[in-house]
């Protein structure tokens, strides 16, 4: 049997992932600090461990709902509202996942229909591309560049738009570049997606490193 032949079309052409073989090969030698993938380099926080033993002892290994402890979308709802100013909903309005890739990939695959277009911006994180297709969009990149500070523009964005657009995909300060968005440039590019009826995805997951003055 061929098994390669076995795999959906759309996944057998989805290229490797060059960081995950990175990883794979610093994690057999000593000594040297990875860059590849999104973590520090040191442990846990003792406290936090220690709250993770504490939970297992008291037997706390059952499933929760599935949108994530009550107790855990309150916090996240009073934190969003506390830094920005948008009030949601914790026990309706948020959702509790293991991870970026995760709500990435529930978002696009609730949104999108075979066929839809998907704009991200490039450079981007590595797994953005690969959950586009997986959920049968359509990826179109929109190129940043140094001149810009590999800030996406309204202009470029505007260039990519077909009446297939359906998402548009953010992430600043952005994985990998560290590029950082102005507060005029967001405007245009929201009044681009008002004018075009595009739903916005933002990954906003290094949101805290963001720099003050950059906006």
């Amino acid at each position: 049997m061929n098994l390669k032949k076995q795999i959906a079309d759309h996944v057998r052409d989805i290229p490797r992932s060059g960081i995950r073989d990175f990883f794979e090969i610093v994690q057999s030698m000593k000594g040297v600090i990875s860059l590849g993938i999104g973590e520090p380099d040191f442990d846990t926080p003792w406290h936090i461990r220690e709250a993770a033993i504490y939970s297992l002892e008291k037997g706390r290994t059952g499933y929760t709902s599935n949108l994530g402890l009550p107790r855990l979308r309150d916090s996240i709802a009073s934190y969003v509202e506390g830094n920005f100013g948008i009030r949601y909903d914790g026990r309706t309005e948020v959702l509790v996942t293991v991870g970026v890739s995760e709500a990435i990939d529930l978002a696009l695959r609730a949104l999108v229909n075979p066929g839809d277009e998907v704009l991200y911006h490039e450079p981007c994180y590595v797994s953005y591309s690969p959950s586009i297709t997986l959920a049968r969009g359509v990826p179109v990149a929109v190129p940043t560049f140094a001149r810009d500070h590999f800030r996406m523009t309204a202009a470029e964005l505007e260039k990519k738009i077909t009446r297939a657009s359906k998402v548009l995909m953010l992430n600043f300060p952005c994985n990998p570049t560290g590029a950082t968005q102005t507060r005029e440039e967001l405007e245009k590019i929201a009044a681009l997606c008002v004018r075009e009826d595009l739903v916005v995805l933002t990954d906003e997951i290094v949101e805290p490193l963001a720099v003050p003055w950059a906006m």
